[in-house]
């Protein structure tokens, strides 16, 4: 997700202060992606330096206010009219960990799903009852927040689905013979780095 054009997007509404457009943020996804004030000052300097963003102090109380330029809302426009493109290499961590655990030797990789399956349905629970909590939105920001929890239980959905996928088809690479632990590849490498040189003292000096 991009913090960059969310908060671009939300500056177009009105001029904030950092702070305040950090609970902005919080507030319009329903909490669920918590910002620390430091990404929220390091994004809008990037904004700043990129021409997005302009800032002035407060005539009230002298903090900084930050104001969406034209390049900026040109910047949302584009961002807003064009799709969120999924990278087509898959980097996911879980998907990772299972991939590289089940080429090691002695790890119970039934094990891990089954610790994995449990924290997702853990999570699930969670986000459902947050969303038993919030279903019927009454304003726009629990509308908002309500789109955020919808995405989240149908990807921890999808997760579960995804390891009860994984471990029948880890039950078939098993029988089949398939499954087990994966050697080094000793074939001589064409790249990587160099051994470092071991010099003796005396070779230095010469």
């Amino acid at each position: 997700m991009s913090v960059k054009q969310s908060l671009l997007a939300i500056l177009q509404v009105g001029p904030c202060h950092g702070y305040q457009l950090k609970g902005e943020f919080e507030r319009r996804t329903g909490s669920t992606w918590p910002l620390n004030a430091g990404q929220i000052y390091n994004t809008l300097d990037r904004l700043e330096r990129d021409g997005l963003v302009e800032r002035e102090p407060d005539e009230d109380d002298q903090q900084m206010r930050y104001f969406i330029t034209s390049t900026g809302r040109q910047e949302v426009a584009g961002w807003l009219g064009s799709p969120v493109l999924r990278a087509s290499t898959v980097r996911d961590e879980l998907a990772i960990k299972l991939a590289i655990a089940v080429t090691l030797p002695h790890v119970d990789i039934a094990r891990v799903i089954q610790v994995q399956r449990s924290a997702t349905l853990g999570t699930l629970q969670d986000l459902t009852r947050t969303k038993a909590a919030t279903d019927d939105p009454e304003t726009s920001d629990e509308l908002a927040g309500l789109l955020v929890i919808d995405s989240l239980i149908f990807s921890a959905e999808a997760e579960i689905r995804w390891l009860d996928h994984s471990e029948t088809r880890l039950a078939r690479a098993s029988a089949a013979g398939l499954a087990g632990p994966l050697p080094i590849n000793r074939e001589p490498a064409r790249r990587g780095r160099p051994a470092r040189a071991t010099t003796t003292v005396d070779e230095a000096r010469s």
